[in-house]
């Protein structure tokens, strides 16, 4: 009786990060292990613990970017030459698995920007996003189309088409006059179904935010907020950059696997687009409604903020003055009125700042608080934590004061001036004032 030979068993390998391709995403890597096998660095790269690693290949997979590679010794991968005919079956299931993934991304094309909009007003940053979308339509080569949802908003579709759109998607019904998330949820959803976009934007507001987290836990995709940065990758695959570990560095993520792919941004991260007067486009009126009874929510009435007339909106101001921790006292913030008064501007603040209770939230600048573009931006007694720095980094120029002259917040500063800001800020408002007097002189 012949003895049968004992089966070979396959080896596993080692999880091993390759140099320099890591795109810090998040720790998906780190989510996956199921053994805790994968620490993370502070720059958010991953850190292999080869005595754990068991080989399950999870976090090789999950890499967006394929940074992670699976590492066999000399002796293992003569084993695996030996394995390579009996596993070329494997190889064909996976390459099918592969094709099936490809046909089913193939069948989403078109870049979509949601337009928000309240009793016909919308909001800027609908705007700010059909100009993001142009660029990422041109790269992959399709139509950027816009959605407008509401009651007598067809004006819209013109401003949408004068800011880049070439196709609006309009669905105009008494149901859609009040934002309820019920319906425009499933309008939006019809949408997806009948045209399924690849990518879909939206502004990262209180409507925004609750419609776009509804919208991907319905169709089964992911969803990334408050990004900050969109591009395209070889793959026809968004990738979305966003401040992640509390803002200590910035992720991108991309969702390769589903579509559409879905992302939110905040008002003034994105540049607005050149308007162009005359602009014209397709209209594509959908004739879906919702029906009424169907929804659970009611508005029975709109009663408006009584300090909206008196609230700063420190978003469209063109000259902010803000003051962090290095202002000591919330009394002290009055120099900073003194100078924002003169400039024709508001001030701001830091969320330390805020936090201590020296300024209202929504003087707040940074990621947890305002995204700013203005022409000039002044930072007082401001570090520059990169969580405030991600609110205020686009401005047209930003004009830093602090007496450290180590702080981050000159490595960003048109202007940085080392000093004590209780001197430096009364000294450029009175000089100001001279400026002034001496026009209004002339």
């Amino acid at each position: 009786m012949s003895e049968s030979q004992p089966k070979v068993k396959k080896p596993r390998g080692k999880a091993h990060l390759i140099a320099g391709k890591c795109i810090a995403c998040g720790a998906r890597c780190q989510s996956v292990c199921p053994v805790n096998a994968i620490e993370m660095n502070d720059a958010g790269e991953p850190i292999i613990i080869p005595e754990k690693c068991i080989g399950c290949v999870k976090c090789v997979k999950i890499c967006p970017a394929s940074a992670l590679e699976m590492f066999f010794t000399p002796e293992e991968l003569k084993i695996l030459e030996q394995l390579a005919t009996v596993a070329a079956p494997a190889e064909e299931e996976v390459d099918e698995e592969a094709a099936a993934l490809a046909k089913k991304l193939a069948a989403y094309r078109g870049v979509w920007v949601f337009v928000e909009q309240t009793e016909g007003e919308p909001a800027k940053v609908s705007w700010e996003l059909l100009g993001a979308g142009a660029r990422l339509a041109a790269s992959l080569g399709v139509e950027l189309c816009a959605l407008v949802i509401g009651e007598k908003v067809e004006h819209l579709c013109t401003e949408a088409f004068a800011h880049g759109a070439a196709k609006v998607y309009l669905l105009d019904a008494p149901v859609y006059r009040n934002y309820r998330t019920e319906a425009y949820l499933e309008a939006c959803c019809h949408l997806i179904a009948t045209y399924k976009p690849e990518i879909i934007l939206m502004g990262a507001s209180g409507m925004g935010r609750d419609l776009a987290g509804a919208v991907a836990t319905r169709v089964g995709t992911g969803l990334t907020a408050d990004c900050t940065g969109l591009d395209i990758d070889d793959k026809r695959n968004l990738m979305q950059t966003r401040p992640a570990f509390g803002g200590n560095i910035m992720a991108t993520i991309m969702c390769d696997k589903f579509r559409p792919q879905m992302a939110t941004v905040r008002p003034n991260v994105m540049s607005m687009p050149e308007r162009k007067e005359g602009a014209t486009g397709t209209i594509v009126r959908v004739d879906f409604v919702v029906p009424e009874e169907s929804i659970l929510t009611k508005v029975m009435e709109i009663i408006r903020d009584a300090t909206s007339k008196s609230h700063v909106d420190i978003t469209g101001a063109d000259f902010i003055v803000s003051g962090g921790r290095g202002m000591m006292a919330p009394e002290n913030f009055t120099i900073l009125q003194e100078l924002a008064e003169e400039l024709g501007g508001v001030v701001g603040a830091s969320r330390s700042a805020v936090d201590a209770g020296w300024m209202p939230g929504d003087r707040q600048v940074g990621q947890t608080g305002k995204t700013v573009r203005p022409k000039i931006y002044i930072a007082c007694g401001i570090s520059g934590a990169i969580q405030h720095l991600v609110g205020m980094q686009d401005s047209d120029m930003v004009i830093a004061i602090n007496r450290d002259r180590q702080a981050p917040i000159f490595e960003v500063a048109t202007y940085g001036i080392v000093g004590d800001l209780f001197q430096v800020v009364p000294a450029i408002t009175k000089r100001i004032r001279e400026l002034k007097q001496q026009q209004s002189t002339h």
